[in-house]
């Protein structure tokens, strides 16, 4: 799980798994909150790099961090999104929640 997550300063990156399903989704969303309750976060980049499948699950951890940053004043990025993702971005309106760095 650590290697998921990768705190620099107030900035909070999260290398995301080949598939992001539920189960991960789950993962992903007890560890950011549990990361954000010790640690003040500003900023949380989604790392797509090696990520080649993503569900509605996925979707929404998304959304729902954009939502807690947003309580907050902080920001939600995108970051090495491959092709089937960025598809995914555009169908959902994703891109428009979030910045999505093209790396």
């Amino acid at each position: 799980m650590n290697e998921m997550f990768q705190l620099e300063g107030t900035t909070l990156r999260i290398i995301l798994p080949q598939e992001l399903d539920h189960p991960m989704a789950d993962l992903i969303r007890k560890g950011t909150e549990m990361i954000a309750g010790r640690t003040y976060i500003r900023t949380i980049v989604f790392d797509f790099s090696e990520t080649e499948f993503m569900d509605s699950s996925g979707i929404g951890v998304i959304i729902g961090r954009c939502k807690s940053m947003g309580f907050s004043g902080g920001e939600v990025a995108a970051t090495n999104m491959n092709e089937r993702v960025k598809k995914i971005f555009m169908v959902s309106g994703l891109q428009k929640l979030i910045r999505v760095d093209t790396v």
